[in-house]
């Protein structure tokens, strides 16, 4: 099978699923729960100004109520994804490399309520490991992902944090998840370590999202039913055929 062909039957199944099945099993739809946020630090310093950031969010979301869990990507490798198939041919168990931090994530997204994630800039984009986990995540057990709330942070001593947020951010928008904004793009400025913390605006912007995280999460789960109802599957199409 051509690997467009398997992307393609295998994203219908994972959005299928997410159509036409309840999502209790996804997001816990009791009103009177206690939502948590995922935080995971992409950054291979565990802490450094990525992680002065998501320290800044987590203790506004605290004031809200808001649990929150920072895990660090650390200096371990993360193996990219190899479009192998096995994570839709397992039952549904996720990635079949279960050596590394993905296992750990995939465990961890199954009881969250949103995900942020917050990333060093490297050449205009975010840390490689970063992105081979979220892709690897997605692809192998996106039913874990699909209506909770995310958010990306990109921490970068000068430039190339648009261009860091927007890579992050498809992603997101591809998995149905909603996108929760802050005062300002979620960028912040920082070189040596725990220099972020003089980037008074950009402290403030992580102080905004996490309140808007907050009230979004707050808004969803007050209502009992934390996912829209969808009346069409997706439709994929190649303009090349």
């Amino acid at each position: 099978m051509e690997r467009r062909e398997f992307i393609k039957k295998a994203a219908i199944a994972a959005a299928g699923a997410a159509v036409v099945s309840p999502v209790s099993a996804m997001i816990n739809a009791d009103p009177g729960k206690k939502c948590k946020v995922l935080m995971i630090n992409g950054s291979p310093r565990p802490d450094g100004n990525t992680f002065c950031c998501l320290k800044e969010i987590e203790s506004v979301l605290l004031k809200h109520g808001i649990e929150s869990e920072i895990v660090q990507i650390g200096r371990a490798p993360v193996r990219m994804c190899i479009n192998c198939g096995g994570c839709h041919q397992n039952g549904g168990k996720g990635c079949v490399f279960d050596d590394d931090l993905c296992s750990v994530i995939t465990q961890k997204m199954a009881t969250a309520d949103a995900l942020i994630v917050g990333t060093p800039v490297y050449y205009g984009q975010p840390n490689g490991g970063v992105l081979s986990l979220m892709q690897r995540l997605f692809y192998s057990s996106g039913r874990l992902v699909q209506n909770k709330p995310a958010a990306a942070l990109a921490i970068c001593r000068r430039g190339g944090a648009t261009a860091t947020l927007q890579t992050m951010n498809m992603m997101f928008e591809m998995m149905n998840m909603p996108v929760v904004t802050s005062q300002y793009w979620n960028i912040a400025y920082g070189a040596g370590k725990g220099e972020v913390k003089l980037d008074t605006e950009g402290m403030q912007t992580m102080r905004t999202l996490a309140t808007n995280m907050a009230f979004l999460l707050q808004k969803i789960h007050a209502s009992g039913d934390p996912s829209p109802k969808r009346d069409e599957r997706p439709q994929f199409m190649n303009f090349i055929r």
